[in-house]
């Protein structure tokens, strides 16, 4: 039986270093034949984006025409875009289902790919991107689903006022990917077949069987901590920590006064020498024990522990995973798996170095060395072999795309890669009403829109179902809704009428309804921002004044050259043999009699105006009673004198004229009494006021004592 050996060219093109492997593969197994690694001579790499192609292109160069000499021509390359290039958001939607519900997972999984747009939208904000830049959206993964602001396990069929998804997505830079292209081009190589870090290190170390298993991958490199979350047979999540094996190298580097080649050299020894020989940047040479090395690095592993931890939860949901599994060079910091194994509360045997002799089907030329570091770089040529990673071409409305099949790729995501917005897949819906009715706001939906039909194919599709090269995806969008249209019959019941008796006559009153404040029939169509009020008041005094002619009278009164308001005089109100007051709310049925008061005499008038119409002294003159009286006020009807007990009509009009302040005197009695002083007598007198002389023009007052004596 003929073998059949397979050449595979692959390039791990990472932060610090380029590292170059080939393999044969022979029947589903593979051997690493040569292994070439050296690092940038610049900072060419910054988070897994290449920054200086040219730089980038020369390393590649150097390691292919190296590979060349041994192993012939290699023209065509793999290579894996690096997890600390994948960019992780969350995107979070609410929608109002208040109207309708949420009745298929078509439905839910069109409120997703929104929550992925709102991910995608806050990434481009962050990094202050154009809206041309593009992501690749790697994947997603829901977070929760909330309905009324309160997590809950599924929203299909559910019914209330709001619903909530949040996802958290992972998305490619583009320009990741064309600067990769760029730089093999450079050095005279074709991209064979393009992977994902993360991706390439688990299709080694994950076997599909246990992919089911929720597990936490970690490459930890020079600069970097790519994570990735497998769980339900996919990789649901990747992330990224900025902290990684340069953490422990610049450490050594502050404490001991080592230049940072020297520093990395001596973390590389510790875990195969007891003793560690360095010297400093001072030129002294130093003989250090590995006990104190790890004591001196313990502050940075347990930060590097923690910052791994807290990202793996981030990503899983804010849970721990099942198990973790450590690769990369940065992997081999002593006591880094116990440290992470505290932080996720997991049992030591749960985090676990994997290095080569975990890859089933891999052997190694005697030459190269086994490490942690090496599983990626293996990784990619597996998996770029056995799951290559290539772009498809398809249309949506009649508009090409290109895709980067970096997974299982659905119509959704051709809706991302084509700018379709998620909210495109429904009608709009109409504009709603705003009304004010009795005081509360009311809110009328508009209708809502209807759905979007989507043919992939020509075949009724939904957002989840996969799609293939040469695919074509015509969407058939929704109609909007119409606005809100609304009579106050749709906002209000009719007013009720009430039927009482009044002073023996059947009355009936009727409630009316005001728009704006004037009064409308209940087919009157209502406008946004309209308000609405039942204006039905059963106050007997309100409804009585509204069916009587009669109305308390209200004279106006002229006193002294200025108008006066008379006080109104209320009616009396007799309910079914009561009496009550003008608040009193009429029943249906009602018998009820009201007492109006009569007419004022011009009297009551100056009483209620407290107006002083004469001054009055009541004496004892010579031991005879006299009322003595002065006019101080003068009443006018229609500009004629008038009688103190005239009743006024309404169309009267009345005056009162202030008279003479002269107060009253001793004299004053000769105009109230027939007593008069003798004229030819030539007797004298004396004229006394409570027993003392007074004169005829001295005051006196009510209750006085008068008396004239003859001598």
């Amino acid at each position: 039986m003929e073998i059949l050996i397979t050449k595979l060219f692959a390039l791990d093109i990472g932060t610090r270093s380029v590292v170059g492997i080939v393999l044969e593969e022979q029947n589903d197994s593979f051997h690493i034949v040569d292994l070439i690694s050296k690092e940038h001579k610049e900072r060419s790499m910054i988070d897994g984006q290449i920054h200086n192609i040219l730089s980038v292109a020369s390393i590649i160069q150097e390691i292919k025409e190296e590979l060349e000499q041994i192993h012939g021509p290699l023209k065509r390359v793999s290579v894996a875009a690096a997890g600390r290039s994948l960019k992780t958001a969350e995107g979070t939607v609410t929608v109002d289902i208040s109207e309708r519900t949420l009745i298929s997972k078509e439905d839910i999984n069109r409120l997703e790919l929104l929550a992925v747009q709102n991910a995608q939208e806050k990434l481009l904000s962050a990094h202050q991107s154009q809206e041309d830049d593009h992501y690749y959206c790697v994947g997603y993964s829901v977070l929760y689903y909330k309905l009324h602001d309160e997590k809950i396990g599924s929203l299909i069929d559910q019914t209330g006022n709001t619903a909530t998804v949040e996802v958290i997505a992972t998305f490619l830079p583009r320009v990741v990917v064309e600067s990769l292209l760029a730089a093999l081009k450079r050095a005279d190589l074709e991209m064979e077949a393009l992977t994902l870090e993360p991706i390439a290190a688990i299709h080694v170390l994950v076997p599909p069987s246990m992919r089911r298993l929720n597990i936490a991958l970690v490459d930890i490199g020079a600069g970097t901590s790519d994570i990735a979350i497998v769980s339900e047979n996919t990789v649901t999540a990747y992330g990224m920590v900025p902290v990684a094996g340069d953490e422990m190298t610049e450490a050594l580097s502050s404490h001991y006064l080592l230049d940072f080649p020297m520093a990395e050299q001596m973390k590389r020894q510790i875990n195969d020498q007891d003793i560690l020989k360095v010297q400093d940047i001072l030129g002294f040479e130093q003989e250090i024990p590995a006990e104190e090395v790890i004591d001196v690095i313990k502050p940075s592993v347990k930060h590097l522990a923690l910052s791994i931890a807290n990202e793996i939860k981030r990503l899983n949901h804010n849970t721990s995973p099942q198990a973790v599994m450590i690769v990369g060079g940065g992997g081999l910091t002593p006591t880094l798996t116990k440290e992470v194994s505290t932080q996720l509360d997991l049992p030591e045997n749960r985090v676990a170095i994997r290095s080569l002799d975990a890859l089933s089907g891999v052997t190694l030329s005697d030459q190269i060395e086994a490490s942690p570091a090496l599983v990626t770089p293996i990784g990619i040529a597996i998996a770029a072999q056995r799951a290559p990673i290539h772009y498809i071409s398809l249309s949506v409305n009649e508009q090409s795309i290109r895709l980067f099949e970096l997974k299982e790729l659905t119509v959704g995501d051709a809706l991302l890669a084509a700018r379709i917005s998620a909210r495109q897949l429904y009608g709009k819906p109409g504009l709603a009403l705003t009304v004010k009715v009795n005081g509360q706001w009311r809110t009328i939906p508009g209708e809502h829109g209807s759905s979007t039909t989507i043919l992939l194919n020509g075949t009724e599709a939904g957002t989840k179902d996969s799609i293939a090269n040469q695919d074509n995806i015509e969407l058939m969008f929704g109609k909007d809704g119409t606005d809100a249209t609304a009579t106050v019959r749709d906002l209000m019941d009719a007013p009720q009428s009430i039927t009482y008796q009044l002073n023996g006559v059947s009355k009936t009153v009727i409630g009316e309804i005001l728009l704006n404040g004037r009064p409308v029939t209940m087919d009157t169509k209502i406008a946004d921002r309209d308000e609405l009020t039942l204006h039905q008041t059963t106050r007997v005094k309100d409804i009585i004044t509204s069916h009587s002619n009669f109305e308390t009278d209200a004279y106006t009164i002229i006193w002294n050259g200025t108008p006066h308001r008379l006080k109104q005089r209320e009616t009396v109100y007799i309910a079914n043999g009561q009496v009550v007051s003008d608040a009193y709310q009429i029943q249906a049925d009602d018998h009820i009699e009201t007492r109006h008061p009569g007419a004022l005499s011009l009297k009551e008038i100056a009483k209620d105006l407290e107006i002083v119409l004469e001054e009055r002294a009541d004496i004892l003159f010579n031991e005879k009673p006299i009322v003595i009286k002065k006019q101080r006020t003068a009443v006018y009807v229609n500009e004629e004198p008038a009688n103190l007990d005239y009743r006024v009509q309404p169309n009267d009009k009345v005056e009162f004229k202030v008279l003479s302040h002269s107060p009253i005197i001793f004299s004053d009695i000769f105009s109230f009494t027939d007593f008069t002083l003798p004229t030819q007598s030539t007797a004298s007198y004396r004229l006394l006021r409570n027993g003392e002389s007074i004169r005829f023009n001295d005051l006196i007052f009510g209750g006085d004592q008068l008396e004239i004596i003859f001598e």
